[in-house]
């Protein structure tokens, strides 16, 4: 089965109960500071990672979730509905250009895409 391929995953969100906190937990771990820095949004860019902290209930589940990185958000969710797959959010502009929107797998796991546009 071909379709369309995705570029990895590349971003990674942390649902925090206190982002301050965690913030600097993270920049502990990751040895540098944030580079987005907000009251909703904390990222982190290193290695070619993004890690991102967001409010618990930010982004509908209490454990991370890894986003794919996708050339066209549209294709691939039709292609992972068509392969069992459930669309727990629409694709949404968060800002910049940016898409993102998370599926279940047939266990209920959440996944994340993304699209730069």
């Amino acid at each position: 089965m071909t379709g369309t391929p995705t570029q990895g995953v590349k971003t990674v969100l942390h649902p925090v109960s206190d982002l301050a906190k965690a913030k600097e937990v993270y920049a502990a771990l990751l040895g540098i500071q944030p580079q987005t820095d907000s009251e909703y949004y904390v990222g982190f860019d290193t290695a070619g990672q993004h890690i991102g902290l967001v409010p618990s209930g930010g982004q509908g589940t209490a454990s991370p979730v890894a986003y794919w990185h996708v050339t066209d958000i549209a294709a691939k969710l039709a292609e992972v509905t068509a392969a069992g797959a459930t669309v727990q959010d629409a694709p949404k502009d968060v800002g910049g250009g940016r898409l993102v929107a998370t599926i279940t797998d047939l266990d209920g796991n959440v996944l994340g895409l993304l699209q730069d546009r």
